[in-house]
């Protein structure tokens, strides 16, 4: 089993990576381009907010969607994927994907599937709560989907501080990194106010902010 630790320092990231091929924390280069990665949207209130936010800095994300919040919210998605955003699977509901017996994550990874690829291709998923196991992710491979975590996560469901979150991304942050954030509710407005900080900060420092497919074609191109 495998997933993601609070406070992880890099040697433990790379530790975890290696054990764990099949899922992609990283990306090993030295351009200065990050992805970033929000999970648990769209939010009718906060999503629009964010994708304002994303588009005034030029960045672009991948957004881990819950399909189950997608119905009055179409016109969200549709935007995402008409400003160059990714959509993702993060299944069906808002729960821990490793406790669901095997017949259900497969159940609800399709059903996610279905909704989503009514708007674009899609192809990474990301376990609810971080935590995954080798049935799971032979299920996701057999579906055509990688399995995406990342390397900078603030942790930001438990440590409510967008304060903290924008420092904690900030400090850590490398060429190749994947950053965690999440939608939803108050979890999108805290979000919204660290990205206000992260993005400007990210653009003085010379860094592009990407989608995950994008990462890893900077990575094959090198």
């Amino acid at each position: 089993m495998g997933g993601v630790f609070v406070f992880q320092p890099d040697w433990i990231v790379n530790k975890i990576a290696r054990r764990s091929p099949y899922v992609v924390y990283f990306v090993e280069t030295e351009q200065p381009v990050v992805a970033l990665t929000i999970d648990d949207g769209p939010d009718p209130s906060t999503t629009p907010q964010i994708l304002d936010l994303l588009d005034r800095h030029d960045a672009r994300a991948t957004f881990f969607l819950i399909t189950s919040r997608i119905p009055g919210s179409e016109d969200i998605v549709v935007r995402m994927v008409e400003e160059k955003h990714e959509l993702a699977n993060h299944l069906t509901a808002d729960k821990r994907s490793v406790l669901l017996p095997p017949a259900e994550f497969e159940r609800q990874l399709l059903e996610a599937h279905d909704t989503l690829s009514q708007f674009a291709d899609v192809r990474w998923f990301r376990p609810g709560s971080g935590w995954y196991n080798a049935k799971m992710l032979a299920t996701v491979h057999e579906h055509g989907y990688r399995c995406a975590l990342g390397s900078v996560h603030p942790f930001d469901p438990q440590i409510a501080s967008a304060r903290f979150s924008a420092r904690y991304i900030l400090s850590n942050v490398r060429p190749g990194s994947i950053i965690i954030l999440h939608d939803y509710g108050a979890r999108g407005e805290r979000t919204f106010t660290a990205l206000a900080t992260i993005l400007p900060e990210l653009d003085r420092r010379g860094f592009r902010v990407v989608t995950l497919s994008e990462l890893l074609e900077i990575q094959s191109s090198e």
